[in-house]
């Protein structure tokens, strides 16, 4: 369906329904209804029939003193569902647990979201000094390691696509990235690329430390093999064929 034929479809009223709720989902507090207004470029009488629609099937709550509205448990009960049934999360979640108990770091499965690299999931780890839980929060693409393999990966890129063309080349050649601050001062990350049928594109797997655990020699020797043996191990339950796919088979 083309772009025109997509828009000719569209509902407004449900478009906005859908950017409330994100707009809940992403501010992670409560919010008044002139803050949601603002926000959204809607009147507060929409939002307040839209609010009230949500509220009654459990989608949001209003705190009884200060009026202010956050998610309900019910919008929660329904994102557990639809993560509990996607395969990349299904076959990842494993994998990324024994990882962070492997190399005792924080693991996430990023996923790309329009221009955004989006952190889905994440395995915790036991250390007392950590970078703040990332899990739902979007970075810009060229901003963060995991992004920037997403964007090296991305169906049809070559090196003369990628907006940076020859370090999206060498993230091709390496299958994967390290990157230092670029998810806080203070925070390094380390990505390999996720594949599915087809040689597709399915995600990143991410470690993510305080750049004072994360020195080159414990990168090369401990953490990115253990790193890279996970990713593929999660690729091949997705049904990538990783020795075909090298040529070697």
């Amino acid at each position: 369906m083309s772009d025109r034929d997509r828009d000719s479809y569209n509902i407004r009223s449900v478009e906005n329904a859908l950017h409330l709720l994100e707009a809940l989902a992403t501010n992670g507090d409560q919010c008044s209804l002139a803050q949601l207004s603002d926000r959204l470029d809607m009147t507060k009488a929409s939002l307040f029939r839209l609010m009230a629609t949500f509220e009654n099937m459990g989608y949001v709550e209003r705190g009884e003193r200060s009026g202010e509205y956050h998610l309900g448990m019910a919008a929660y009960e329904t994102s557990q569902k639809l993560l509990a049934r996607m395969p990349l999360l299904r076959h990842a979640r494993p994998v990324m647990s024994h990882l962070a108990r492997q190399c005792d770091e924080s693991v996430y499965l990023v996923v790309r979201r329009g221009r955004d690299a989006l952190f889905l999931d994440m395995a915790d780890n036991d250390q007392k000094v950590n970078v703040v839980p990332l899990t739902s929060h979007r970075f810009p693409l060229d901003s963060c390691a995991p992004g920037k393999l997403l964007l090296a990966f991305a169906q049809g890129a070559t090196p003369a696509t990628l907006e940076d063309g020859q370090e999206g080349s060498i993230y091709q050649s390496q299958r994967h990235c390290i990157d230092h601050d670029g998810l806080g001062e203070g925070s390094s990350a380390l990505a390999v690329p996720l594949f599915q049928q087809r040689q597709k594109l399915a995600g990143c797997l991410t470690i993510v430390a305080p750049t004072f655990r994360m020195n080159e020699q414990r990168i090369n020797n401990e953490l990115l093999p253990a790193l890279k043996a996970a990713g593929d191990m999660i690729s091949a339950r997705l049904g990538y064929n990783l020795y075909s796919s090298r040529g070697l088979g």
